[in-house]
Formats: structure tokens, sequence, C-alpha cells
């Protein structure tokens, strides 16, 4: 026994030292075929852990049938949706690829991802740019005006983001993500700060590199006016730091949260990229106007790895105003909640302090022995989307991960470990 104590804390050391030693940058758009080779014709990558047709949920259904009629592989919903029923598109999970995205995830080969490579270790990680607010295919939106304006992501915004950044030598991500911890961004439900520290770093290339004014005031407008812009990028961010973690024998530290909508899925480094899931749990949140706990479909999207890697709900002290708009509780919780969440992780992150906890680090690398041992659930923050497709984001909340996840992935630790 006291040998594989050994090997846990040697293991578990090279984790937290190759998490905290990545080096994550902003260095290119491109379009997601290019980015990923694998992604071919009539191929959709998903938020969560595999899933099929059948066993989607509303809006994850919605925005594939959205996607298909995008990509040009039906010509209406009703068509995509038969073919996807029919067996004609492949699904995969974003993080098969290093590749992850918000809410529903569809990533097809068109779209332009955003590229951040963590240059100490030399992986690169993608995600498609954030769509702004209102309806959207990320919460099942799948209408006209969600197809128009994917297709000006493609053809006008990613190009021109994809040349400005190639223009300059990308832009260092965790230096901005300390200056936005002090600003009161926790990188999931607010990325107001992160977002305008952004547009500050991309304004003056866009400027350089886009020769036509009307296309640059209408970027600058679109970047300006989407408070969320950032979190795709951080959520890219948070897939290139913890991907070089994964295949540690004997860590035991979780490399990747996901959900689906149906299946919530944790992946641990010393357990490779083997699925643990189960079922997903329903947010706790505050509704817009209208809507009700009635209308909310179950967690969904890749966007827990920003929690994996100890932002979000793991840094809500950084910023106590969302713990009320998502009804965690009131601000003076915000605290409490980052406190509690030390309990089920290694060690604090130096370079991403909170001030309000006098400077203290957010806690980083959950360990699922002690997320067992304690019972305490990874905290997360998360959008609400309508559980019929279509309709689009009804809400915004927390939700806790389902420990049985975290109970059969000990478990196979102990096995691969001789302890079980």
């Amino acid at each position: 026994m006291s040998d594989v104590r050994q090997v846990l804390r040697e293991a578990n050391a090279e984790a937290v030292h190759r998490m905290l030693a990545a080096e994550p940058v902003l260095i290119d758009v491109v379009t997601a075929a290019d980015a990923i080779p694998e992604l071919g014709e009539g191929m959709i990558l998903h938020a969560g852990p595999p899933i099929s047709w059948e066993r989607m949920c509303g809006p994850m259904r919605g925005a594939v049938a959205g996607i298909a009629v995008f990509e040009g592989w039906a010509n209406d919903l009703d068509a995509a949706a038969a073919l996807a029923a029919r067996g004609a598109f492949q699904f995969r999970p974003n993080h098969d690829f290093a590749a992850v995205g918000p809410m529903t995830g569809m990533t097809t080969a068109s779209q332009p991802v955003m590229v951040v490579e963590n240059q100490a270790s030399g992986n690169r990680a993608f995600c498609t740019i954030n769509e702004g607010l209102g309806k959207v295919m990320r919460f099942g939106g799948n209408d006209a005006s969600v197809l128009t304006r994917l297709a000006w992501l493609r053809d006008v915004l990613g190009p021109a983001l994809g040349t400005a950044l190639r223009s300059s030598e990308g832009i260092e991500l965790k230096s901005l993500v300390a200056r936005g911890l002090t600003m009161g961004d926790e990188m999931h439900q607010r990325n107001v700060a992160c977002s305008s520290l952004l547009l500050r770093n991309l304004a003056a290339a866009l400027a350089s590199t886009c020769g036509d004014r009307a296309i640059l005031t209408t970027i600058l407008s679109f970047i300006a006016s989407n408070d969320q812009f950032f979190l795709n990028i951080a959520m890219a961010m948070g897939k290139a730091i913890t991907d070089p973690v994964r295949d540690i024998k004997g860590a035991s530290v979780v490399t990747a949260m996901s959900r689906n909508g149906t299946d919530f899925g944790i992946r641990v480094s010393g357990l490779g990229d083997e699925w643990f899931t189960a079922p997903v749990e329903m947010p706790d949140g505050l509704y817009f106007p209208g809507f009700s706990a009635l209308d909310a479909n179950p967690d969904m999207g890749d966007s827990t790895i920003v929690e994996t890697i100890g932002l979000g709900g793991f840094a809500m002290a950084a910023a106590p105003a969302v713990a009320g708009f998502v009804g965690a509780g009131a601000p003076s919780d915000a605290a409490h909640i980052t406190h509690t969440m030390r309990e089920i992780t290694l060690v604090e992150n130096p370079e991403w302090t909170i001030p309000a906890l006098d400077y203290q680090g957010v806690p980083t690398a959950i360990d699922i022995r002690r997320v067992v041992e304690t019972g305490i659930a990874p905290m997360i923050n998360t959008g609400i989307a309508h559980r019929e497709p279509g309709v689009g984001q009804v809400g915004a909340g927390v939700v806790r991960a389902p420990l049985a996840c975290f109970e059969s992935a000990l478990w196979a630790l102990g096995k691969r470990l001789g302890v079980t």
C-alpha cells in the first residue's frame, strides 16, 4: 500500500506541475477542417461524452439539425433530423479531437475555430467562436437568424481574426486571465473584463489588417457587445492546459468534465481517455421572464473545462455578483463556494489569485479521491437551455457534478493500481 501511495504522490505532483507550467497563447483562427484533419463530411463533434441521436436531448437535436442545414447536408430542419435518425451523420465528442464547445458544442468542418497553443508542451486546442447572445446554436437555436450569424462568423469574423492574430505574436492568456480575476471575472458566467482586455489586445492588429472600414466597424462592435466572447477562448485554453496531463500512470487528477444534456462525464489522468459517466443533473438557477424550471433542459456543454482548471464555479469568490445572478446565493456566499472547492483540489494556482481572498490562488487540480472522501461535488456555473429544440437559452444557474462519476473512476483507478 505504501508503494501505491508513493505512485499516487509522484503522479499527482507531475500532473500539477504540467497544469501550472502550461503557457497557453491564442495564436490563430482557422477552419475546423484545417485544425482537425479527421473532421470530414457528415461528421459532427458535440459536447460531452459519446451519445447517439436516439439519446440526445431536445436542444442537442435542434443544434444537430441546424448545423446539418448550415453545412449543406440537408435542405431543411426536418430533412436534417430524418438523416440523423437514419444514421447519416457520425457523432463524436469534441474532446476526442483536442476541441471543446459550449452547451451543445457543435463543431463541423467549415466552422472557424480559435487555436490556443500550450507553448510549454507544444499541443494545441480548439474551440468555435462565441456566437453572442440571444437565440444561438449553442443553446439549440436553429432558425434562419442563427444560420446567418454562423455564416458571418465563417466568412467574415473568423478570417479577420485569423489574419490579425497571425500578424502578431498571439495573445498570452495566463496574464490576461490573472487580470480578469482581479476585475470581477470568473471565466464561465462572467467574462466582461477578459473580453474587454482581449479586444484591447486585438484592436490594433485588426485595424492594421482589415482594409474594409465597414467590416472593421462591424467586427469591433460585435466583440465589444458580447460580454461572453472570451468564454470560448477560456475553454480552448483549459483544454490546452489539461491535455498534457492525460495518461500519467497513477494520477487521480481530473482532466475533463463535460456534459451532453443526458450524461455527465469525466476523464482522469491515470485512466487516459476513458469516460466515467452518470445522469446529468438539472441546474438550479434563475430564469428569464416567461420561463421556469419546467422549461429547462438538464445541464450540457464542454465549458466545465474551465472549472477543471480552477476557474468558473471554483473562482466564484472573484465574481461575487455572479453568485446572485445564477442563484447560487448572496454575493457574500461566493467566498464560501471557493473555499469549499479547496477541499477537493490539490493546490492553489499562484498565478491566478483572488483579491477578496487576500490573493489566495484559485483551487486547482480536482482529485477524485478527495471528491469521494468528502462527498463534495464540483460546483459548476452554467447557462440553462430550453428543453425543446430551437428555443434557446432560458436562464443561468449552478449545478453539481454527479458523485457517481468520481466513484466509478476511483474504483477503476484502484483496479489499475492493483488495490481493488
